[in-house]
């Protein structure tokens, strides 16, 4: 793998890098709700998120057994928005949120849709919704409640499972009977095609397969006595809880038996990241409160590069750190930005004041002035002092602003400044050039980045 490559994905992991959403007590806080810069402004998309966030609670908590809710939800709006009432965002960010409003993928239109890459019980990417899912009260006919719609992509995002029905394979054979791809088996369907006209007429049989043809339409009765399955359909009106091992369709062509062969419960109280936690967990004794939200925006992003110029960054290190700076300068750091570079060694020095960056020459420029040569001890404390003292400069805090840090992170002195890091409100990341790295600079990350 070249160089450059290298540093593509160091800044990918490094920039990625999110603490993200957490189950506190029995409230899932950190909940980040993202609104792409791409959507115009419409005020109405943030009291939509509101109501869905709200009735997903409710039906979150139903779903598992009274013990889960939303308490705590941010809404992060884009940056051209007006309005006097969105505090500064800190850490969040639309790259780094977990839920995200955007423009359609045209893969899936307007539906909602949740990106997982992982195996069965691992967390998902994100969850996706458009602004006109959001807005068209429509959608709710279609696909039934937000709220509802809402818990059905956090199973998929923060539990890992899948879809129990299949489009594609929409029927199967089950002991000599069709059947419909669906959990639970106790849910009963009937299939008919929709003539031109609207009326209803048996289906027709496919000779190959001996299965349904693709007119084919399942119809079941929205009056159904049956509570599962969220993961097959969540808009039915009875339905409020996942598939067990009970009821669980095994036979099922689904995603679900594919990538899991159990039960949506099992994998959420058996291999999901809140596995142990939601074994533990106590049921609350009454309905939980709406959740909190706040908005916030992030204006301009306002970042300070740290490098360590210290004897210890001698040789190919002191290389790697130029190398990777001039990629950030140069391909990842978006226009606009705000960017200033400060290096330490046994003092700390100024090399640049936040810069915009407002074209190619302004990058060569700061990257003309990244050190070459490295002596003297690691004052890492004396580097975060002179980078927060940079963001300062624009607006007299740190709040939301980042400082990156390049270094060996071979350091005894930087314990004593994590707390003033954290603080500062400014979120840190680290990009270490050793193995033997002290250990506060991931928990300085750790502490200031969501």
């Amino acid at each position: 793998m070249d160089s450059r490559m290298v540093f593509v994905l160091l800044w990918m992991l490094l920039l990625s890098t999110s603490t993200g959403i957490k189950l506190d007590g029995n409230g899932y806080v950190d909940v980040v709700i993202a609104i792409s810069s791409k959507v115009p402004q419409d005020n109405r998309l943030i009291d939509k998120i509101k109501k869905m966030a709200t009735e997903g609670s409710l039906y979150l908590y139903h779903a598992l057994d009274e013990k889960v809710y939303f308490r705590e939800a941010t809404i992060l709006v884009p940056p051209q928005w007006n309005g006097t009432n969105f505090t500064k965002a800190r850490t969040e960010s639309f790259g780094k949120a977990k839920i995200r409003i955007d423009n359609a993928n045209p893969s899936y239109g307007f539906e909602p849709y949740t990106k997982q890459y992982g195996e069965c019980g691992a967390e998902g990417e994100y969850i996706h919704f458009t602004p006109e899912y959001l807005l068209n009260d429509t959608f709710i006919e279609l696909y039934g409640s937000r709220g509802r719609i809402f818990v059905h992509e956090w199973a998929h995002l923060r539990w890992g499972v899948f879809d129990e029905c299949n489009g594609e394979k929409p029927f199967y054979h089950s002991n000599g009977r069709i059947e419909a791809t669906r959990c639970s088996k106790n849910i009963k369907v009937e299939f008919y095609e929709v003539t031109a006209g609207g009326s209803l007429q048996q289906c027709s049989i496919d000779p190959q397969t001996l299965l349904p043809t693709e007119g084919c339409k399942i119809f079941l009765n929205r009056n159904e006595i049956t509570n599962r399955s969220i993961m097959f359909l969540p808009g039915l009106d009875a339905v409020t809880t996942f598939c067990h091992e009970n009821d669980h369709n095994y036979e099922a062509p689904n995603m679900q038996n594919k990538k899991c062969g159990k039960a949506t419960w099992t994998v959420i109280f058996e291999d999901s990241v809140d596995k142990d936690a939601l074994r533990s967990l106590k049921p609350l004794q009454s309905p939980p409160p709406p959740p909190s939200f706040k908005v916030v925006q992030r204006k301009q992003r306002v970042v300070c590069l740290i490098l360590d110029v210290s004897k210890s960054m001698e040789g190919s290190r002191i290389l790697q750190q130029q190398q990777a700076a001039t990629h950030f300068l140069r391909h990842i750091i978006e226009d606009q930005a705000r960017v200033g570079i400060a290096s330490f060694s046994t003092f700390a020095s100024t090399l640049s004041p936040l810069t915009t960056i407002d074209s190619d020459t302004t990058r060569e420029n700061l990257i003309k002035l990244l050190p070459k040569v490295a002596g003297g001890w690691t004052k890492m404390c004396l580097g975060l002092s002179q980078g927060l003292q940079i963001l300062r400069e624009d607006n007299g805090d740190a709040l939301g602003d980042e400082i990156v840090f390049l270094t060996d992170g071979q350091t005894d002195n930087i314990a004593g400044c994590v707390q003033s890091a954290v603080q500062s409100g400014a979120i840190i990341h680290t990009l270490a050039f050793s193995d033997s790295a002290a250990p506060e600079l991931t928990e300085m990350a750790i502490k200031t980045g969501k």
